[in-house]
C-alpha cells in the first residue's frame, strides 16, 4: 500500500475551475473520506490521482514520489466507479480474474483462481461465480466491482460514489462490509461521497469540497465537532445544525428576533453579530426549561422525533427521544447544552 499526496493541485475545464490550489494526503492504510456536494471537484480529484485527467498545475506525490509523468498503469490504482463497469457476457469469475490475466501481469491461472476465491469469500458472492453478470441484482455487481479491484492489491483505491445507486438497506450493509475489510486488509482507501453518513461512518479523516476548494480535513468528529465554516456545519448532521443570528446587549447574548438571552461565554470575546449554530440534539423539552416556544410540527421516526419549535421569530429543530406526545400548537418551555454552540462570523467562518 501507499500514501498518497496532493499539492496545490487546480483544474479547470473551460470556464469552469474545478479544482483550485488543492492539498491534502491519504496515509498509507487510511480510509480518507472526500465529501462534498455534486459539482464539488470530488470526481475530478479521482480521476487526477489516477492520471485519466492531467492538472493544470500542482504535483501527485505516491510515497513521496512524484508520479505526474506515470500513466494510469504506471500508478497501479484500482477505480471503482459509481456505475457498474462490469463485462455481462463474462462469469462472475472472469470478471474478478480479468485484471490478473493482463499481460502485464502475466499472472499463473492457479494464483488467480486462489485470489479470485479469497475476494468472493470477502464480499459473499462465492455462490454466484458461475452466473453471467448480466443476470445480477445491482448489489451483486457492485460487489463484483468492488471485488475486480481489491482482487489485484493495487497501491490505493479510489471508490467514486459506489453505493449510492443502491437501496438504503443494501448500502448501509456494503459501508459496514468496506469498512471491516479496508480495516482487515489494510487497504489505503480515498472514498467520495456526498452522503454525510457514509462519511462520518467509514471514514478515518475526512476532506470537505466545496466548488472546487478544500474546506476542512479532520476527523469525523473534528468535521462534526469543530466545522470550520458555516458550510461544514450545515453539510454534516441529520437533522440540519440551526444557524440563527446573535448579538451581544448588556454583557449577555442574545438570540436575535426571539426571546432567547444566554448567558455570555466564558473566555470569548465575540463581535457585535455572529451566526449561531445549534445541534438539533442540543436542544431539549424541559419542563422547568429557561426558554419557550411553540411546536409548529413534529416528524416521528421511531428512535427519536424531530420536533419544530418556533421560538419569537426564529424556527428551531430540536429532537426528542422515541416518539413524543407532543403535538401541533402547544407551548413548551427547553434548554440548550450552552457549552455544545458554535460561533460563526459574518463570512461563515467559525470564530476560535
Amino acid at each position: 500500500m501507499s500514501s498518497v499526496e496532493l499539492k496545490n493541485i487546480s483544474k479547470s475545464f473551460r470556464y469552469v475551475q474545478a479544482l483550485e490550489d488543492v492539498s491534502f494526503m491519504v496515509r498509507d492504510r487510511e480510509f480518507f473520506v472526500l465529501l462534498g456536494p455534486t459539482g464539488a471537484g470530488k470526481t475530478t480529484t479521482l480521476r487526477i490521482i489516477a492520471a485519466l485527467l492531467k492538472q493544470d498545475s500542482g504535483t501527485v506525490l505516491f510515497d513521496d514520489e512524484v508520479v505526474d509523468a506515470m500513466t494510469p498503469a504506471d500508478r497501479d490504482v484500482a477505480f471503482v466507479f459509481q456505475q457498474y463497469s462490469l463485462y455481462p457476457t463474462m462469469s462472475v469469475y472472469d470478471n474478478l480474474a480479468f485484471p490478473l490475466r493482463s499481460p502485464l501481469r502475466k499472472t499463473p491461472e492457479d494464483e488467480i483462481k486462489a485470489k479470485v476465491t479469497h475476494v468472493a469469500e470477502i464480499l459473499r458472492i462465492s455462490h454466484l461465480l458461475d452466473r453471467k453478470t448480466a443476470r445480477l441484482s445491482g448489489g451483486e455487481m457492485q460487489r463484483v466491482s468492488i471485488g475486480r479491484a481489491i482482487v489485484r492489491e493495487p497501491r490505493i483505491f479510489l471508490m467514486d460514489e459506489p453505493l449510492s445507486n443502491l437501496d438504503a438497506k443494501l448500502r448501509e450493509s456494503l459501508r459496514v462490509e468496506l469498512q471491516h475489510m479496508q480495516k482487515t486488509q489494510g487497504n489505503t482507501t480515498l472514498f467520495v461521497t456526498h452522503d454525510q453518513i457514509e462519511a462520518l461512518t467509514m471514514a478515518d479523516r475526512i476532506g470537505v469540497l466545496n466548488e472546487g476548494h478544500l474546506v476542512q480535513v479532520g476527523t469525523p468528529e473534528d468535521i462534526y465537532d469543530r466545522p470550520a465554516t458555516t458550510f461544514v456545519a450545515q453539510l454534516v448532521g441529520t437533522p440540519r445544525i440551526n444557524l440563527v443570528p446573535g448579538g451581544r446587549d448588556n454583557g449577555t447574548f442574545f438570540i436575535k428576533d426571539s426571546l432567547m438571552h444566554l448567558p455570555a461565554p466564558e473566555g470569548r470575546s465575540l463581535p457585535d453579530n455572529v451566526l449561531v449554530g445549534i445541534r438539533p440534539e442540543d436542544i431539549f423539552i424541559d419542563p422547568a426549561g429557561q426558554f419557550s416556544g411553540t411546536i409548529l410540527l413534529t416528524e416521528p421516526l421511531g428512535v427519536e422525533t424531530i420536533v419544530h419549535i418556533k421560538s419569537g421569530e426564529q424556527m428551531l429543530l430540536s429532537l426528542a427521544p422515541g416518539i413524543t406526545q407532543l403535538r401541533r400548537g402547544v407551548d413548551v418551555t427547553f434548554n440548550i447544552l450552552l457549552d455544545r454552540l458554535h460561533y460563526f462570523d459574518q463570512t461563515g467562518k467559525r470564530l476560535a
